[in-house]
């Protein structure tokens, strides 16, 4: 099965923009208050330190981590507050590890393709599962606007690619003749 996708982070500690959703930050230590003064799970003061907001309780940064850090699907290390926590689906990467499985470019902040539980960027998902077009063998992308495509036969071509295989006319909304694999206009049909 094929998605497309966008991953969001689901806790950014720093204000950034873009596509992401923020659901805790770390606060800043000047505007701490009373109710905030020690780490809800060691009981360390906070005060003068960057703490974790979670349920309206405090924690110092390295208790947070070690209680609610994803663990990322590629390094496999949790993802610590001062980092970004993308998540696509359920499954959580670090910015640095949320890329593409075939040629390891980045997918932060890109389209992509998941099949079968594996992030693919939106070209090597295309190189990979669409159609090659008979005559050039390049990959057909997705109809986007105006870009035409031919089907027949099981056979695809891009609509510049559909011609004659004797003239090289080209054949889109004209009528063809076929002999074996190659696609003929009506006259070099005929007068074959």
């Amino acid at each position: 099965m094929s998605a497309l996708g966008k991953a969001m982070v689901i806790f950014e500690f720093e204000f950034v923009l873009g596509p992401y959703i923020r659901t805790d930050h770390v606060e800043n230590p000047s505007r701490m208050t009373s109710s905030h003064a020690d780490c809800h799970y060691c009981l360390q003061s906070l005060r003068g330190r960057k703490y974790a907001l979670r349920d309206e309780n405090a924690y110092c940064v390295a208790c947070y981590d070690s209680l609610y850090a994803n663990p990322c699907e590629e390094c496999k290390q949790p993802i610590e507050c001062n980092s970004k926590d993308l998540a696509y689906k359920g499954r959580h990467w670090h910015e640095r590890c949320f890329k593409c499985a075939k040629c390891s470019r980045s997918l932060v902040e890109k389209p992509f393709a998941a099949k079968d539980e594996v992030l693919l960027c939106t070209e090597c998902y295309s190189d990979e599962y669409s159609s090659k077009c008979f005559h050039c063998q390049k990959t057909i992308m997705p109809a986007l606007g105006s870009a035409k495509y031919i089907s027949f036969e099981d056979r695809q071509w891009h609509g510049e690619c559909f011609n004659c295989a004797k003239c090289s006319v080209p054949l889109v909304s004209r009528e063809f003749l076929t002999r074996q694999d190659d696609i003929l206009c009506r006259e070099c049909g005929s007068a074959s």
